[in-house]
């Protein structure tokens, strides 16, 4: 739009339609002429017949000049009394109709304003609550609300595409340089050169096959397959899974069941995928000589499953924000690790499309760190539970 026709758009919002002190104006001068006209109707309908009966109650005679000139009063003290309340009624209506009008239209221009800012990407901008009721305190906080989870998905989007580009630009660069080294004769195809471009490129495909994981595991509430699962077999599953690569770094795995655990109501594929990102997480913090065990206990009508470690430990300050894309509490010893930061976010968006919540606790660095994770129990009768082990055979 240019600045004409901008110009030319704001002066037919201001002369087109009237504002909202003109309308509040409006509204009040029709209540107070509707107001008037049947006072003054009542006035004229029923005041002279009753002012003429009292008279003639009073000893005045018919038609005699006391009774006409009375009369004459009457209707003159009538049309002032109605004329001056209708003129102090105006005045009271102009004065409350440009107080409130005001008072509107401050509120109105700062919201109007502060949406012109949202709409230009300035997420940071806030309204103040008008104090004209709770309808318009509740809109300002509305409009507050909704500027700051502008402003944080703003800051996640800017920070995803960076992290993007930084998880990207890493091993890009380092294939490379050693593609270049071979074709310049500097280095040859030797097994270590293989082995090193081999190890980059796993490391690209293991990227996007993990941002590829996120993006399902957050739109997983409309592509879930429900299904009671039996909770113990589960979890014995991803225990046995995880079992080689535990004996292989020297850290022992244990698994600590409830005698009885009920069914959930879950997608089995999903919640291993979950119970695998944490027996993992757990494994790569995990030194040599340590252990981490998984335990599964009934609270009341939830399940809690957790995964405790006695390996590094997790600082205070990083606890709230250890569940978001690619938040690293140590980068450059992730990066070793080969973790792009998105397991985390990964078993999140999956654990609360299950209407579950996940949690992290550790008592600092050292001291290891233990996952929850929050389900509800499922409502099923005890033959929906599916039937595992030999008797599945049979």
């Amino acid at each position: 739009m240019t600045p004409g026709s901008a110009a030319t758009a704001r002066r037919r919002r201001r002369w087109g339609r009237p504002g909202i002190g003109l309308r509040l104006l409006a509204a009040q001068v029709i209540v107070l002429v509707a107001g008037a006209a049947t006072t003054a109707v009542v006035a004229a309908v029923v005041g002279p017949p009753l002012f003429r009966e009292h008279l003639h109650l009073a000893g005045v005679p018919t038609d005699s000049p006391e009774e006409i000139h009375a009369e004459e009063a009457y209707g003159y003290a009538t049309v002032m009394s109605i004329g001056g309340a209708l003129a102090v009624s105006a005045i009271a209506a102009l004065a409350v109709s440009f107080y409130v009008s005001r008072r509107l239209q401050r509120s109105i221009t700062e919201v109007a304003s502060a949406a012109t800012d949202v709409a230009q990407g300035n997420y940071e901008i806030r309204v103040s609550p008008p104090r004209l009721g709770d309808d318009f305190d509740a809109l300002s906080t509305a409009f507050n609300q909704m500027a700051s989870r502008l402003q944080a998905v703003e800051s996640t989007r800017q920070r995803l595409f960076g992290d993007l580009a930084h998880e990207i630009r890493t091993p890009v660069a380092v294939l490379e340089a050693y593609i270049e080294a071979l074709e310049d004769g500097v280095r040859t195809l030797t097994p270590q050169t293989a082995a090193m471009l081999r190890d980059q490129t796993r490391r690209l495909v293991r990227f996007s096959d993990d941002v590829a994981a996120l993006a399902k595991a957050e739109e997983s509430s409309v592509s879930m397959s429900y299904a009671t699962i039996d909770v113990d077999r589960l979890a014995r599953q991803c225990v046995a899974a995880a079992h080689k690569r535990y004996d292989s770094k020297g850290v022992a795995l244990r698994v600590r069941l409830q005698t009885t655990l009920p069914p959930l109501w879950a997608d089995e594929q999903r919640l291993s995928q979950v119970l695998g990102n944490l027996l993992d997480n757990a494994l790569r913090h995990n030194p040599s000589g340590g252990s981490v065990e998984l335990s599964c206990v009934r609270d009341g009508d939830r399940l809690r499953i957790a995964v405790a470690d006695t390996g590094e430990g997790i600082a205070p300050e990083h606890l709230p924000r250890l569940f978001e894309r690619f938040y690293r509490a140590d980068a450059a010893r992730d990066r070793e690790h080969g973790g792009a930061g998105l397991g985390l976010a990964i078993a999140k968006a999956l654990v609360e499309a299950h209407g579950g919540s996940i949690s992290v606790a550790s008592a600092g660095l050292g001291a290891g760190a233990t996952f929850t994770v929050d389900l509800p129990v499922a409502q099923v009768r005890p033959d929906d539970i599916p039937v595992t082990g030999a008797s599945a055979r049979t």
